[in-house]
């Protein structure tokens, strides 16, 4: 029987009812204005209740809005309050409730770190704890779904803690929040001035706040040591108290709110331009050699230096949102254009799965073109291991055994999330049993970069 953690300060901290609370939120989303739109892979925000912290927290939320149907897993860290808790405390619960409905526990988070000796399980930790609770609301309305692994954060090191979101780390579609206000009740200048300095600290990666800094100093500095390991880059997005928001300034509450982003990332936001204009190319370059089967003539530039070196692509049809047709290569054995005309001429009239494609079918099928990383051997023990570094929602994967051969790309794992259904499939479309497994199998995997109609880069 399912259990669900009922929410504790809803008419307290924001409105107990799904209208109002939408609203605020709505408003508060709004008003937003977050100094860039790159996609974080962790979030620090306050967590009072929303008339004092709700504007700092929502500069964090609203970088959401772009990649909404992104992120499928959310990790929750905040300081626990009412109950001591030595470590971490997960609870027993199945999901968590507010007013805007339930969200599903990630079990196989959970059971990824339940293991961990400084990891627990408390339900009266979280009965109460609202450090958690209040962010809840603002990710059911900024993403389109997700999982939660939810932890309140007691008496631990921040090795301890890192050592927890190391585990949880998980791909892009993995989403870190950590819940912490700043200072506590001091009048308004002094407030500012503590402030500063622990934002200066966060942006210098030193995990040695203490808990007059931030309440939520063990968390922040488990996630600072992680983030610097992997070499985030860290962003302030607010910083504020009470004073500036709720208006009394002789005992305020320190709020800020801060992002942390993949330099692999940063770096390709900064490419983003060209990488687009790349992409359009290539799709042009494929829409062109479908045309030219039909006789129509187009002429599409064909000059740029990127073309002409070696590559394997995929190319993927579409037509109201079904495939339609997909071919590609794994191997980088022709030059990228000549790779993407082969393989969207293939794609249209020769995928044995369809019908060639018409003419009338042309104007209403959308193209996609993925060009693929170089093939990286997987070394494993047995299924359970190669299943363990297999990355959702990251890798494409090649499986081959004797004269069977299968492979999917990673934006299969949008129709199989988990591990073991992607592994399950792609053994199904190699022509072997769904629960075969043998020491022969050998596995391969890739990345892609990939842009479809109309210009959009994905």
């Amino acid at each position: 029987m399912s259990s669900v953690r009922a929410p504790a300060v809803a008419g307290a901290f924001y409105p107990a009812t799904t209208a109002p609370l939408q609203a605020q939120i709505a408003e508060l989303l709004a008003a937003a204005r977050p100094p860039s739109l790159q996609r974080p892979k962790a979030l620090i925000a306050p967590h009072a209740g929303y008339v004092y912290s709700g504007p700092v927290a929502a500069n964090a939320y609203a970088l959401l809005a772009p990649f909404r149907s992104d992120y499928s897993r959310v990790v929750l860290l905040g300081p626990a309050h009412r109950v001591y808790v030595r470590g971490l405390a997960l609870p027993a619960a199945d999901a968590f409730a507010t007013p805007l409905g339930e969200v599903g526990l990630d079990r196989e988070a959970i059971a990824a770190i339940r293991h961990l000796p400084q990891v627990c399980t408390s339900d009266d930790a979280h009965a109460h704890e609202h450090s958690l609770e209040v962010h809840l609301p603002f990710l059911q309305q900024a993403l389109a779904g997700f999982t939660l692994a939810p932890l309140a954060v007691g008496e631990a090191s921040a090795e301890q803690v890192a050592e927890v979101l190391g585990l949880l780390w998980g791909d892009q579609r993995t989403l870190i929040v950590i819940s912490s206000d700043l200072s506590h009740y001091l009048p308004y200048a002094q407030a500012r001035t503590i402030d500063e300095q622990t934002a200066r600290m966060i942006l210098n990666m030193a995990p040695q706040l203490n808990h007059q800094q931030a309440c939520g100093a063990t968390p922040v500095n488990g996630l600072l040591l992680e983030a610097r390991g992997r070499g985030l880059r860290p962003e302030l997005l607010d910083l504020r108290n009470s004073g500036d928001t709720a208006g009394d300034k002789s005992r305020v509450v320190g709020y800020a709110s801060f992002a942390f982003y993949d330099q692999a990332s940063t770096r390709e936001k900064q490419d983003d331009k060209q990488e687009c204009a790349d992409g359009r190319v290539l799709v042009s370059i494929a829409r062109s050699s479908i045309a030219g089967s039909f006789g129509i003539p187009t002429s599409v530039q064909e000059d740029a230096a990127f073309l002409h070196h070696p590559a394997a692509s995929f190319v993927t049809l579409k037509r109201e949102n079904r495939l339609r047709g997909c071919i590609g290569s794994l191997r980088a054995r022709r030059t990228l254009v000549e790779d993407v005309k082969a393989n969207a001429r293939a794609a249209a009239f020769h995928d044995p799965r369809f019908a060639p494609l018409s003419f009338d079918e042309l104007s209403t099928t959308k193209i996609e073109v993925s060009v693929l990383s170089a093939l990286a051997p997987l070394a494993f023990r047995d299924q359970e291991h190669a299943l363990a570094q297999l990355r959702p929602g990251e890798d494409g994967v090649v499986l081959e055994f004797g004269r069977h051969r299968g492979t999917f790309l990673p934006q299969v794992w949008e129709n199989l999330p988990s591990s073991a259904s992607f592994l399950d499939e792609l053994k199904r479309k190699a022509g072997l049993p769904r629960d075969f497994w043998d020491d022969g199998i050998r596995l391969f995997r890739y990345s892609v970069s990939r842009w479809a109609e109309p210009e959009e880069c994905l």
